[in-house]
């Protein structure tokens, strides 16, 4: 064998493990990131679900209401597994009786009855109806909003209000329940991700 021959033959010997090498980066690099997304795909329909997504869409709609809002607050009260709290609120927006047969009388729903808390449907309506009594009372604003919905109006309107007398909006630092604090967090946190990740079931795009 001559030196050219060798030459020639060491040389396509290097480039077709060059390849080879490539083929394997690229093959290791794609799996990678396709694990990544799946890994991320599960993390985010585990730790965020969504479920009756035409429902929420609606009543966003009905009460011009952000519908990853929607779906944060649900997620923040139930995870969208709607069980009954210690206070006995219910549904998957839990929702006190007291609080329903209140939106049953200003919006004449006549024949509601405490059972009918259980159909999601009913829920989201009466959940989504006193999210926006809770956006209009507070100007639009979501913190104090979202705050009241977990504290109740009379906590977070003396919050405010202390607020308004130092010249500044209510802040999540000015909120002295640390339960309402993780609360407020936790809503605008999922309503960031539901919005990012589902905004096709939600009708965001």
């Amino acid at each position: 064998m001559s030196a050219r021959t060798t030459s020639r033959s060491i040389g396509l010997s290097a480039r077709r493990r060059g390849r080879l090498r490539l083929s394997a980066i690229l093959a290791l690099a794609l799996a990678v990131i396709v694990g990544i997304a799946l890994t991320a795909k599960v993390r985010r329909e585990h730790s965020l679900p969504l479920a009756d997504e035409s429902i929420i869409r609606h009543q966003a709609q009905e009460k011009r209401l952000d519908p990853a809002l929607v779906a944060a607050v649900i997620y923040a009260e139930t995870k969208f597994d709607p069980r009954e709290s210690s206070a006995g609120a219910q549904g998957l927006m839990q929702i006190l009786p007291s609080t329903a047969e209140y939106l049953a009388k200003i919006t004449h729903g006549t024949t509601f009855t405490v059972s009918d808390l259980a159909n999601p449907e009913v829920n989201i309506a009466y959940g989504s109806y006193y999210l926006s009594y809770l956006l209009q009372h507070y100007g639009g604003s979501q913190l104090p909003a979202i705050a009241a919905y977990n504290a109740g109006l009379t906590n977070v309107d003396q919050w405010s209000a202390k607020a308004r007398a130092q010249g500044r909006q209510l802040a999540l630092s000015d909120i002295p329940f640390p339960q309402t604090r993780a609360y407020v967090s936790k809503v605008l946190g999922a309503e960031s991700t539901y919005t990012h990740y589902y905004a096709k079931q939600l009708g965001l795009e």
